[in-house]
């Protein structure tokens, strides 16, 4: 039989069946292109690209930028949102890179961060409650058509939707900083719910729009870790949302992945009630608090995309090799798994060839003597 092409081999272990090699792949937003890029993409490795399935209107709003300062080094800017019921404005530093380099980020892979929040204080609220109520998505699947197009078998393309619900409050308008966000809920928990019920409806356009799109996979990028999301709030303000999403995905056949890459194991009782397919973003220690194998035994009906963790990759090629040996010894026979070689920054490329030396011999099913074999290969 012939090898799988990675597109093949990343959707086969998506959809729980199995594949003839563990699929690894690395997110186009931090993949650097050249020399060993290409060598690694021959050895194995696949890419995916996230593209969105819509354009979104904010009726009612004007938004303007404006920027502080600007220099070289970096640039401060203004947005500011002007609605008939009063103005909002948050401001963001960018490094240098930014607008110029994958996904909004700067050279060195940094995103723009916000110091200072839209949403200030209890006033705002019905500001940024207008806004979402007036919000207005539409389809247009043109980026993914031409990403499929352009990909081909090399890798999967993710619908991307970005925070959804309460982690938009948590990280985008109120922030989380200094407890910022928890202030809030429990300061002026009427104007939270109600802003939320409006995000809530806003989004659900989005639902129909991704079942309907070409993307293989819909993906939705909350930032899960246990710190910010604790299991009370998991189960009452996400839970839910992630379900409606699943029910219009899953009539259309459709795989569903959140990005879950933070402390996971407050939240491992709740993940079996989602109705999430894939697990993305996975981090195992010294990042993560939870294992491949807890994982894959914890979920059994979770498909785990599991970054690399980028800690080990700041020690060098020797540990990362080592790395990605432990963690294949931890992933039973390999089935419902996939790695990403990074998920959050971009990698060296020493780093990026000697993970990729490990998981090109990472044939399926694995067996501890196939690992032994790849190590000595290795030496």
């Amino acid at each position: 039989m012939s090898a799988m092409t990675r597109r093949e081999r990343i959707l086969a272990a998506s959809r729980r069946q199995v594949a003839d090699r563990i699929p690894f792949f690395h997110n186009w937003r931090h993949c650097q292109q050249g020399r060993v890029e290409r060598d690694c993409r021959n050895r194995g490795m696949g890419l995916s690209w996230a593209r969105p399935s819509y354009t979104c209107t904010w009726h009612g709003v004007e938004v303007t930028e404006t920027y502080e300062s600007f220099t070289t080094a970096s640039q401060t800017l203004r947005r500011t949102f002007r609605t008939p019921v009063g103005t909002i404005s948050q401001v963001e530093k960018r490094e240098p890179g930014v607008g110029q380099w994958h996904g909004m980020r700067s050279w060195r892979d940094v995103t723009p961060w916000q110091t200072e929040r839209a949403i200030k204080g209890p006033e705002d609220y019905k500001v940024l409650k207008y806004m979402y109520d007036n919000l207005e998505f539409k389809p247009d699947y043109f980026a993914l058509t031409q990403a499929k197009d352009w990909l081909g078998d090399d890798g999967v393309v993710l619908d991307q939707v970005v925070h959804v619900g309460l982690q938009l409050l948590m990280i985008d308008w109120v922030g989380s900083e200094g407890g910022r966000f928890f202030v809030h809920h429990a300061r002026y928990p009427d104007a939270v719910e109600e802003v939320f019920e409006s995000i809530s409806k806003a989004h659900e356009p989005l639902w129909e729009i991704g079942a309907d799109s070409p993307a293989d996979v819909f993906w939705l990028c909350d930032n899960i870790d246990a710190v910010l999301v604790n299991p009370r709030l998991f189960e009452k303000y996400f839970m839910p949302e992630w379900d409606k999403c699943c029910v219009r995905m899953h009539a259309k056949g459709k795989l569903v992945a959140a990005h879950c890459d933070g402390r996971m194991a407050p939240l491992k009782d709740l993940i079996p009630r989602t109705s999430i397919d894939i697990i993305e973003g996975f981090h195992v220690p010294p990042m993560g608090d939870l294992s491949i194998g807890d994982a894959l035994t914890l979920w059994p009906d979770k498909v785990i995309w599991t970054g690399f963790p980028g800690s080990v990759y700041a020690l060098g090629p020797a540990e990362t090799r080592a790395q990605a040996l432990c963690m294949l010894r931890d992933a039973g026979n390999g089935e419902r798994l996939c790695l990403e070689m990074s998920t959050e920054n971009q990698v060296s490329d020493e780093n990026l060839m000697a993970l990729t030396s490990v998981l090109e011999h990472a044939r399926l099913p694995l067996t501890t003597e196939q690992i032994d074999e790849i190590e000595r290969l290795l030496k």
